[in-house]
């Protein structure tokens, strides 16, 4: 049954929206910096930085199975949080290290490496948790969950939007030199972050009742506040059969992606834990039939992310070599394009919460697969954009910036239909002994896009070079471009025909 409920959001969203907004800083500043900072200070090729950024940005996906399985079972979400905001503050100050020693390019690299490898494990154990938090402020089947997402999800955005700005304007002046100013200044937001979340949470994560939230592991409660079964208790025998198919996988991926290790444990994953957490015995009909919508919508946006996060990869390539940047005599930093995003999130985000809080009241809002195959067609429609931009245009002349920015304007609709509703979804349809657990699987589709990302982006058209897709020749940006708008609109149409299906199997839950 619906719970009644005011408009006014808890005072915890706020407090959440606050330290999102100083944690996204960290990551996208840093972010908007990286492939530059790959070719222009560690001069990597393009095939190179592609495949860097797209390992890294799917382990950042990945890891929050790590963190939300800890948090469920042994830390509980706020030590899990912490912590990971601990690593974090590490691991920008490793890139900064890294940047201040580019001129020997070996040694830049291994800090580089492991300021990746901590920024990895340090979101793995804040994203997921932080997620969750928001869905625990609510009474279960509160309207205004979609709603509280938005806003959560504009606050991650301001973040987006300042980050590329002012590490940008410091980091990416020309000179390689200065690439670490950029990364120090994410690293100082990062540790603002840690001390205000220190600072604040046990005044802020409560829930309507007034109690602590996410301080016990989901398995450790009591069964009056919360189903206490454990999390996929396995035998001997079973626990020896889940490593070996595993270890099929994982060989057989190795194998068919010629020896790309990373690539073939994220893809593995992508596989096995699902299946891991869907044979959990203590789940009922329904719980499995809710798990599974979830499975399946988060297959779908693979096809949304992989062609999204070319914002970071492919189209910077196109925005630093393609794109005419000057404006009144003053030249645009590429980095900047990726603010673009996230101010028409900031923009479009109030538009969006409304609107869903407006077709509820008049029971005709969308179910949540419907938004998300919209989602997936705006997507489609923004790079079919772009490619009618470019059509016949040569290597090295320069198009109009309002190519790039309608196709942000349009992806960023899109994704305000698929991104804040995912997140709302997997928090209404988890049993909340997985809660962290589903968020981390949801997550995991995004590691194994934002993989997938980085293997299209070496797609890139490149003078000299033949780029090929299942046999098709690459000759051309049109091409390139195309390939994301037949990919994203496939994607769309079956996800609307299975729509009706699938709210079936959500038994009343939008």
């Amino acid at each position: 049954m619906m719970t009644a409920t005011t408009a006014k959001h808890p005072k915890g969203l706020y407090f959440i929206f606050t330290i999102s907004i100083a944690e996204r800083f960290g990551y996208y500043g840093m972010r908007a910096l990286f492939v530059l900072y790959m070719i222009k200070a560690l001069l990597m090729d393009k095939e190179l930085s592609s495949l860097i950024y797209g390992n890294y940005t799917g382990l950042v996906y990945l890891t929050p199975l790590i963190g939300g399985y800890v948090a469920d079972k042994y830390w509980g979400m706020r030590r899990s949080t912490f912590w990971g905001s601990v690593l974090m503050v590490i691991g920008q100050l490793l890139m900064f290290f890294s940047a201040s020693w580019f001129y020997h390019p070996e040694a830049a690299r291994w800090m580089m490496y492991m300021g990746l490898g901590a920024l990895i494990f340090g979101n793995g154990f804040f994203k997921p948790n932080v997620s969750t938090f928001v869905g625990q402020l609510y009474e279960p089947g509160d309207r205004r969950l979609d709603s509280a997402y938005t806003i959560f999800y504009m606050g991650v955005n301001l973040g987006a939007f300042a980050a590329p700005i002012i590490c940008g304007l410091v980091g990416d002046t020309g000179d390689p030199a200065d690439f670490k100013w950029g990364f120090l200044v994410a690293a100082l937001v990062s540790v603002l972050c840690l001390i205000l979340y220190v600072w604040r949470k046990d005044t802020y994560l409560i829930d309507p009742h007034g109690n602590p939230i996410g301080i016990e592991p989901a398995a450790r409660k009591k069964p009056e506040k919360v189903d206490a079964t454990p999390v996929v208790k396995l035998t001997v025998k079973e626990m020896i059969l889940w490593i070996a198919a595993a270890g099929a996988l994982f060989a057989l991926f190795v194998r068919l992606f010629r020896g790309d290790l990373i690539g073939a444990f994220i893809y593995t994953a992508a596989l096995i834990v699902p299946a891991f957490v869907i044979s959990d015995k203590s789940l009922t009909k329904i719980e499995r039939q809710r798990i599974w919508v979830i499975y399946i919508i988060a297959f779908f946006v693979i096809f949304f992310w992989s062609a999204f996060e070319q914002a970071g990869i492919s189209l910077t390539y196109f925005a630093v070599e393609q794109t005419h940047r000057d404006i009144m005599g003053w030249t645009m930093p590429a980095s900047w394009f990726q603010s673009f995003n996230a101010v028409f999130v900031i923009l479009l985000a109030p538009l969006f919460a409304q609107l869903w809080l407006a077709l509820g009241a008049k029971n005709s809002e969308p179910s949540s697969p419907v938004k998300q195959a919209i989602g997936l067609l705006l997507l489609a429609l923004g790079y079919l954009i772009i490619a009618i931009g470019v059509q016949g245009v040569e290597p090295g002349v320069k198009v109009s910036i309002l190519w790039l920015a309608g196709l942000y304007f349009i992806h960023t609709m899109g994704e305000l239909c698929l991104s804040p509703i995912g997140l709302s979804m997997v928090n209404k349809l988890s049993p909340v002994r997985f809660a962290s657990l589903l968020m981390g699987v949801w997550y995991l589709s995004m590691a194994t896009a934002n993989k997938l990302a980085g293997a299209l982006s070496t797609l890139y058209p490149e003078e000299g070079k033949v780029k090929s897709l299942m046999g098709i020749e690459i000759a051309s940006l049109f091409d390139f471009f195309m390939v994301f708008v037949v990919m994203a609109a496939v994607a769309s149409l079956i996800l609307f025909l299975l729509a009706k299906k699938l709210q079936t199997l959500m038994h009343g839950i939008r």
